[in-house]
């Protein structure tokens, strides 16, 4: 197949540009011609490095890096982006059978839609969050440290302050929701859901559409090896960007309480209030090699206690594969992959949960039978990128296969 994904970076410095990436090459690896239409200039992933990959670049700009008035007017609808967009396609030396879209809201907004509709190409949409349905892209409330109930764009929804940034920007991510829907309103579309628990909430929450769902996980890219001994480590670890939705004050509250010191490797807002607490050490960002070198010899679990619906977070299959044990929310969609008192625990994301769980963690035994199994049941069915381009090979095969039998009865 010939297959054009869509993404606004072309380097894994987050989860869905990590997830686009990835899939690429697993894709081109499986022998599917790809074509990276990368949004946003900056630099490449050496991943894209592959002869059968060809990159294409938009030449576009964040939005919340221009002027506020243009940020306004392109955040909702930019005509520019989608005409770059249409003239990329319309050069292919040879058309497209699908167009995978990973990320559109940075410097794309809805007006994308229409460019590929137009051209009659299949288009199918990862829903690695929320901004299909919400304004804030997280269906959560900034305000109140919670998750949301409210209807996206009913009265409730437009009048909370729930925004992570600003009420301009929640006054920007209604009108593009807004338009989003009216745009997709005419027209069938694909999404993957990346867990299970997406299935059912985001198909609440887009009722109002026509939408085929489809469910693949995420790739990982963790080579086997000798699972680590937990036992021998001396913290609990959190990876990522140091914020309250992801519950990074949770973990060095919680780790305080049980008497454990706790690793932070990632940066983010809440860093000078982490460093108040004792026995906290954060790293800032490193690179994946030392991330899982120091998860490997230091942690005897890592821990992602989300405050959000959060999809993954990735670093959790990752853990799993390394043979580190994992905490994690009940919020969190990569806790479908935990089997709790087995290869970690599921908790609620609270701090006295957190803390019971890391006591939990002082049994050495229990500890290494947790990072053994770990280890056995992430390897008994690996998320590879081989097993991820298999999957989504199917579900090419099916949305194609669909839009030929609809064009034989028509």
């Amino acid at each position: 197949m010939n297959i054009v994904i869509l993404a606004e970076f072309a380097v894994a410095s987050g989860g869905a540009e990590k997830v686009a990436v990835e899939s690429a090459r697993g894709l081109a690896e499986a022998g599917h011609a790809v074509t990276y239409i990368q949004a946003i200039d900056g630099p490449t992933d050496p991943l894209l490095d592959h002869p059968g990959i060809a990159r294409i670049g938009l030449h576009n700009a964040d939005i919340w890096n221009r002027p506020a008035h243009r940020a306004a007017i392109s955040g909702v609808w930019d005509g520019p982006s989608a005409a770059r967009l249409g003239a990329a396609l319309d050069g292919l030396p040879a058309r497209p059978d699908l167009v995978h879209i990973h990320q559109w809201t940075r410097s794309l907004s809805p007006s994308v839609f229409p460019a590929l509709f137009s051209r009659d190409l299949p288009v199918v949409v990862t829903l690695h969050d929320y901004f299909m349905a919400c304004p804030n892209g997280v269906y959560y409330r900034f305000d109140t440290e919670a998750p949301c109930t409210l209807t996206p764009l009913s009265p409730s929804c437009l009048a909370a302050p729930c925004d992570g940034k600003s009420r301009l920007h929640k006054l920007v991510r209604v009108g593009r929701n807004a338009v989003l829907r009216t745009t997709l309103r005419r027209h069938p579309l694909d999404v993957i859901h990346v867990c299970d628990a997406s299935v059912a909430r985001m198909g609440d929450l887009l009722g109002h559409l026509d939408l085929t769902h489809h469910r693949v996980d995420n790739p990982v890219r963790a080579a086997r090896a000798e699972p680590g001994d937990p036992a021998r480590a001396d913290s609990v670890a959190f990876v990522g960007r140091l914020t309250r939705e992801k519950g990074a004050d949770l973990v060095a509250a919680a780790a305080a309480r049980a008497g454990l010191p706790a690793l932070f490797i990632g940066a983010g807002p809440l860093e000078a209030e982490l460093r108040a607490y004792p026995n906290v050490e954060i790293l800032g960002w490193q690179s994946p090699e030392m991330v899982w070198e120091s998860i490997r010899t230091r942690a005897r679990a890592l821990i992602a206690p989300s405050r959000w619906y959060e999809t993954g977070p990735l670093t959790v299959y990752e853990a799993l594969a390394h043979g580190v044990p994992v905490i994690t929310s009940t919020r969190a969609g990569a806790g479908e992959k935990l089997v709790d008192g087995v290869n970690g625990f599921v908790v609620e994301p609270n701090v006295e949960a957190l803390a019971g769980a890391m006591r939990r963690l002082f049994d050495d035994s229990s500890l290494r039978a947790l990072g053994q199994a770990a280890s056995a049941r992430y390897w008994a069915a690996p998320m590879t990128l081989a097993a991820h381009a298999t999957a989504l090979g199917a579900v090419y095969a099916r949305i194609l296969a669909g839009r030929t039998g609809r064009n034989r009865a028509a």
